[in-house]
């Protein structure tokens, strides 16, 4: 199955030709992004499942009575295994407006074993400069799911503690933001890249004119933009959808010493080395024995400790790798040894230590 999958995965690499990327699929432009909200909220309605009397839950839900103009005597707490206190966050996609819905996903902060079938109170949701930019409210709906024998014996299935409402937010103010005052865009890429940075400033010069794109580093390209809000806007879709050829990733191998998944992507080349790989196998088998005294003899008798060693190595024919071999040679190679995933690591790190593969080894 191994050998399959690594067969599959060079034949995918190798078989697919290059083909042109669209600029907005390598990075976004400076300044366009969501901005992340928290809010603190009491959820109730639970059956039973709430955080039973916790001090800081009895202060939030005085704190919601007191909203509606209702005081609580002194020394009387409501019973909280119907409530719970949460954390509520939610993101704010860039140019939200008022009036407009996001989503919201709701994590119990104290005792509680399940939100299920509880309701969000209106919660305000700040940004990180302390402002609210959207109210929250509405059921959960939750994924997971808890049960309680009186034994004590319990059983959850994923995480009934956490759940999400979707569209339970309403923005209630705008970012600002200098979309239509600066006189340049910037455009990052995801991931730093020189070549792929030349690329997208030739692709932008190419369409609006020479001169219009530069690249400043290896992850940004600075476009000086037509003025007006409306000519940018047009423009920077343009720019999104212009095609571009991406540079080829630098050389990787990645190892999950984990789950044993080890990817190498096309670039990886190996110089010319020599490769064998066995297998020793050491078995030890403890074995006792029955000793019988002579006839008519005083012996007693006795059991005799008997051990067996054996000692068995795999022979396995030592295989040549050529200079430059690409992904399907190093395949090819692996899959007449019948490697493993984990004797396929120790071969990767062997031919790193020894400099013949040109790649960077990176275990998770």
């Amino acid at each position: 199955m191994f050998r399959l999958l690594l067969t599959v995965l060079a034949a995918l690499l190798l078989a697919t030709p290059a083909s042109a990327d669209r600029i907005k699929d390598l990075g976004a432009f400076q300044g366009i992004r969501a901005n992340q909200l928290t809010g603190y909220g009491v959820v109730v309605g639970l059956p039973g499942t709430g955080d039973d009397n916790l001090e800081y839950t009895v202060q939030s839900l005085k704190a919601v009575a007191s909203r509606f103009g209702l005081e609580l005597p002194p020394g009387v707490n409501p019973g909280m295994k119907n409530a719970a206190v949460v954390m509520v966050t939610a993101e704010l996609p860039p140019f939200a407006k008022p009036g407009q819905r996001v989503d919201i996903t709701v994590a119990s902060m104290g005792k509680a074993k399940s939100l299920r079938g509880g309701s969000l109170i209106l919660t305000p949701l700040l940004g990180a400069d302390g402002q609210i930019y959207a109210m929250a409210q509405g059921n959960l709906a939750v994924g997971g799911l808890g049960a309680e024998g009186a034994d004590g014996s319990r059983i959850v299935i994923n995480i009934p503690s956490t759940g999400r409402i979707p569209e339970g937010a309403t923005v209630e103010r705008a970012v600002a933001s200098d979309f239509g005052a600066s006189p340049t865009l910037t455009f990052d890429l995801q991931r730093a890249d020189w070549t792929t940075a030349q690329n997208v400033a030739g692709a932008i010069n190419k369409a609006y004119g020479l001169g219009t794109a530069q690249a400043i580093d290896a992850v940004s390209v600075s476009v000086r933009a037509l003025p007006g809000v409306q000519t940018r806007a047009t423009m920077m879709a343009g720019i999104e959808n212009l095609d571009v050829t991406a540079a080829e990733p630098p050389a990787k191998v990645i190892v999950n010493a984990r789950t044993g998944t080890v990817v190498i992507n096309s670039a990886v080349r190996v110089g010319p080395a020599a490769v064998t790989h066995g297998k020793l196998t050491v078995r030890i088998d403890e074995q006792q024995r029955v000793v019988q005294p002579a006839p008519l003899s005083q012996g007693q008798t006795a059991l005799e400790q008997h051990s067996g060693v054996s000692v068995d190595e795999e022979k396995r024919p030592m295989f040549l790798l050529a200079p430059g071999p690409r992904l399907a040679d190093v395949v090819k190679a692996v899959n007449a040894i019948g490697a493993s995933p984990a004797d396929l690591v120790a071969i990767l790190e062997a031919l790193k230590e020894a400099g013949a593969l040109k790649a960077e080894l990176i275990v998770l």
